[in-house]
Parts: C-alpha cells; sequence; structure tokens
C-alpha cells in the first residue's frame, strides 16, 4: 500500500522535478489550498460567530483579522512561488505553448493576476463610516454604511474575482500535480482535504452562517441606510433583531 501510495500516477512516466519547481508548487499549494479557503470561510461564515449574543454585540473584528492574516500570507506564499520558478519555466511558456506547461501558465498567471486585483481592491475599497466612527470625531457618511455605487462596486467583483481566482488556481494545481506526474499520496491528501473543505461550506451554509457583513456590523435597524439595500453575493442571509439568533455550531 505504501509503494502504491508512492508511485507516480501515472506508472509510464517518471516523476523527475527539480528543486525549485517542487517548492514552487509547494508554496502554491499552501497559498490556494489552504491559506486563502480558509481566509474564504472567516470571511464568508464567522462575520457572526455562534457563541455572540448579536445584536447585543456588533461588529465581532474576528473574521476580518483572521481573513486579512490569511490572506496576506497566502500572497506571500504566492509571492515566494513565483520567485522561485522566475524566469523558468512561466516565462518561456506565457502565452504561447499550447502544451501541458502552456496551460499551467494560462492558469496560474491567471489565477495570480486575479490575486493581484484582490489586493488592489481591497485598498481602494473606500472609507467606512458608522456611528462609531462618529463617535471618535470622523464623518458619518462613508461608503461602507452608505452603500455607494463604489461600495457595491467593490463587494461585487471581490466576491466574484476571489472565487474565479481559486477556480483558476485548483484548475493550475491540478494541471501541474499532472505534469509534474505527482505521486498518489498528494492527489489524495489535496482531494480530501478539498472534498472536506466543500462539505464544510455547504454545512455551514444550510445551518445559516452567511451573515451580511452589513448587519454583523451595524445591526439590523432600517435606520442604517445600507439596511434598506439588498444584500450582496449569493445565499447571503440577513437575520430578525432577537438577541442571540446566531446559528448553533
Amino acid at each position: 500500500m505504501l509503494a502504491w501510495l508512492l508511485d507516480p500516477i501515472d506508472a509510464l512516466r517518471a516523476h523527475d522535478v527539480a528543486l525549485h519547481t517542487a517548492w514552487h508548487g509547494r508554496a502554491m499549494t499552501l497559498a490556494w489550498v489552504v491559506l486563502f479557503p480558509l481566509g474564504i470561510f472567516a470571511a464568508r461564515f464567522y462575520k457572526i460567530t455562534p457563541k455572540q449574543n448579536w445584536p447585543e454585540r456588533l461588529d465581532n473584528k474576528a473574521w476580518w483579522y483572521a481573513h486579512l492574516a490569511l490572506q496576506c500570507s497566502g500572497g506571500v506564499a504566492v509571492t515566494v512561488a513565483i520567485i522561485l520558478i522566475w524566469p523558468g519555466n512561466w516565462a518561456g511558456n506565457w502565452p504561447g505553448k499550447i502544451g501541458t506547461a502552456g496551460v499551467h501558465a494560462w492558469l496560474g498567471w491567471s489565477a495570480v493576476t486575479l490575486c493581484a486585483v484582490q489586493f488592489l481592491g481591497g485598498w481602494l475599497r473606500g472609507s467606512k463610516g458608522g456611528p462609531e466612527e462618529q463617535a471618535i470625531g470622523k464623518p458619518l457618511a462613508g461608503d461602507h454604511y452608505d452603500m455607494t455605487r463604489r461600495r457595491r462596486f467593490f463587494e461585487y467583483a471581490h466576491k466574484v474575482t476571489g472565487y474565479a481566482a481559486l477556480l483558476a488556481a485548483v484548475a493550475a494545481l491540478i494541471n501541474g500535480l499532472w505534469a509534474a506526474n505527482a505521486p498518489r499520496w498528494m492527489w489524495l491528501v489535496i482531494a480530501a482535504w478539498l472534498i472536506a473543505l466543500v462539505a464544510l461550506a455547504i454545512r455551514l451554509q444550510r445551518r445559516g452562517f452567511t451573515a451580511d457583513t452589513y448587519q454583523a456590523i451595524w445591526g439590523p435597524s432600517q435606520d442604517h441606510p445600507g439596511n434598506r439595500v439588498q444584500p450582496i453575493g449569493w445565499g447571503i442571509r440577513r437575520r430578525d433583531a432577537t438577541p442571540k439568533s446566531s446559528p448553533k455550531s
């Protein structure tokens, strides 16, 4: 069994990968299979935590710090992966060749480009605003609090681009594993992890963990202008004002 797991997926080819290419793959796997997905989980499912007495307690920033730390760590891992491979195979195969390496380059650079757009969009998302900002002498008005066109565009773009980047990266990963003729255990571990993430996402979605960001920060009152705007994103849910209405884990 151990020998079978250690054998490459294609018995007709050797698994012979240069050291810098192997570490490129490891860094990209860490970023796109572990760090970025966990950051997405924090942002999508844990804006209101199970034990949080919402709406008595608002703006629990645990999800934000987790999301920021995980996505920035993923960005560092992606940067390291690019440095390891550049100016090697990708440079020579972008965008011309149609073979396995060319497809990997197209998918990989697409994911990296979308990743860069995500970080740039985060810087350009606009101001926050809100009563807590006003309490410390800042304006009540803000792109987020007022859900301006700029903020709505950011939220649509951030979510669509993020998931598109993840899909492109997973496709690049599968392509890369095949091109490297990776051993079977790598395929199995990565597949098991991704299946577990999908299963957990379905469970959390069904249990109502997808709280609206606006409500998580400012509560359900219609006095807040953003609560009069439809929540942005598939499956995002709004709640009533009953305390302790957080979903149970």
